[in-house]
């Protein structure tokens, strides 16, 4: 006798963090790491105050592009809107 089995439905779906998907939660954790590594050696070579500037903008803007890039969809390809033949070397040649 078969025994019957919820189903998870969503086992295909991207994971979300915080508005953020799939491979883009991985972009605003480097962009985090980037600007507190780059704010911290700021802070210590140069200035605090200039440092703790240039980590806010670092952080904020790491992650301003990452929800722009996201926009873009996952799976974002650029799309040619030009004509290219491939010769027998592989050389593109624009029409």
């Amino acid at each position: 006798m078969a025994r019957k089995y919820a189903v998870y439905k969503g086992l295909q779906k991207p994971l979300v963090f915080k508005g953020f998907k799939g491979k883009f939660i991985y972009w605003g954790i480097a962009s985090l790491l980037a600007g507190l590594i780059l704010g911290a050696l700021t802070m210590t070579l140069i200035n605090m105050w200039l440092g703790a500037v240039v980590l806010a903008g670092c952080i904020t803007g790491g992650l301003l592009f990452t929800a722009s890039k996201q926009k873009g969809g996952l799976y974002s390809k650029s799309r040619a809107s030009k004509i290219y033949l491939l010769n027998h070397y592989g050389r593109k040649k624009l029409i």
